[in-house]
């Protein structure tokens, strides 16, 4: 057989020809603000302490990790509260392996899974890469859910899963208890309400972990990459039912979590008062701009998450390029007449403002 020189070539699976893979666009801009990173270093006095539990795994390193990750399942635990514990707790390379395990759990060919769009971009590339379908549901304009809306769609499309984005990305938007409560008695399936944001939204604001017990059909899914600043680490989780985390040891690899990442991950709970100082300085730029876009004559979003989706765009390809050609990185995600930005530092706030500004205001 000769070289095979196009994907066309291979005997791909019928239902993954003519998708294109999950990517934002990565370039080496001095202002990068398109996928929500967290644009703060981890603190050098919490790189000292993993360090030092990265060097004790290392020692070790010649043998498998812990299966179960225990260690790091009593840390997630005492991290979230809510009188979890360990047999409630699973984690994964990022959460979007997680929802992965949920998906190949609870879904899979001849079986649907729905969300309200827009959306995070990687559900419906999830679902399809685990052989179901995904089934799209619809939002206010204002991209808000009422209960009654929710648990109509979630009744009519009596899907496997059903995915919430509590706050929702790419939008920012709030997802309230009561919206969760209801798709959750409409539905029959899975309930899974992705909280990768949770840490941004107000102080008060209560999370669908207060919902877990006697739901045994709802997973609270977290991640460390946003709050913790832990990105490249690749650590997510969920928090459940004892039963449904049984479920998920069905589907996932041998020793999927490595050594080194447990220790790192566990290492880094174990400051996380320390890691999390930076979330206020995030939500103070996000706020700054929010109102400067209202200023500039945009129409930002609310948001609670570390980024903003702002509206009144009117030509956001040209927008996005003017940007880029000025150094600052931002995200078309798609939405007509919007684009995104994620809050970085002070700086990059300022930098990405002054660009915005420089090319004219939206009216």
């Amino acid at each position: 057989m000769g070289r095979v020189t196009s994907l066309d070539e291979l005997p791909l699976r019928d239902d993954l020809r003519g998708l294109t893979p999950y990517g934002a666009p990565q370039a080496p801009l001095p202002v990068a603000l398109n996928v929500n990173e967290n644009a703060h270093p981890v603190p050098e006095a919490v790189i000292e302490d993993i360090l030092a539990d990265v060097a004790v795994a290392l020692d070790g390193v010649n043998r498998y990790p812990d299966r179960e990750f225990t260690g790091l399942r009593e840390a997630l635990a005492d991290y979230l509260g809510h009188g979890l514990a360990a047999d409630q707790i699973w984690a994964g390379n990022g959460s979007n392996e997680v929802l992965q395990h949920l998906m190949q759990a609870f879904a899979g060919p001849g079986r649907t899974a729905f969300g309200f769009a827009p959306t995070y971009s990687m559900y419906p590339l999830i679902t399809q890469g685990t052989g179901a379908t995904w089934v799209a549901g619809t939002r206010e304009d204002d991209y808000r859910i009422t209960p009654e809306d929710a648990a109509a769609q979630v009744a009519a499309a009596d899907p496997d899963v059903v995915l919430l984005c509590s706050p929702n990305n790419p939008t920012g938007t709030p997802l309230g208890l009561d919206v969760v409560e209801a798709v959750h008695d409409a539905a029959r399936g899975i309930i899974v309400v992705d909280e990768a944001y949770q840490e941004f939204a107000p102080k008060d604001a209560a999370s669908a972990l207060t919902l877990l017990p006697g739901r045994p059909r709802l997973a609270v899914s977290r991640t460390m990459s946003k709050a913790f600043a832990f990105a490249g680490a690749r650590v997510g989780y969920l928090a459940a039912d004892p039963a449904l985390i049984d479920a998920l040891r069905l589907v996932r690899l041998p020793y999927h979590l490595s050594a080194l990442t447990q220790a790192a991950a566990t290492a880094a709970l174990r400051n996380s008062r320390t890691m999390l100082r930076m979330v206020d300085e995030i939500v103070e730029q996000r706020d700054r701009i929010s109102a400067t876009l209202e200023a500039l004559g945009y129409a930002p979003h609310p948001s609670w998450s570390n980024f903003v989706l702002f509206g009144g765009v009117d030509d956001p390809k040209h927008v996005w390029q003017e940007l880029y050609d000025r150094g600052v990185l931002i995200r078309d995600v798609g939405i007509p007449g919007h684009l995104r930005v994620t809050a970085g530092t002070e700086a990059e706030t300022t930098a990405f403002l002054e660009a915005l500004a420089s090319i004219g205001s939206a009216s």
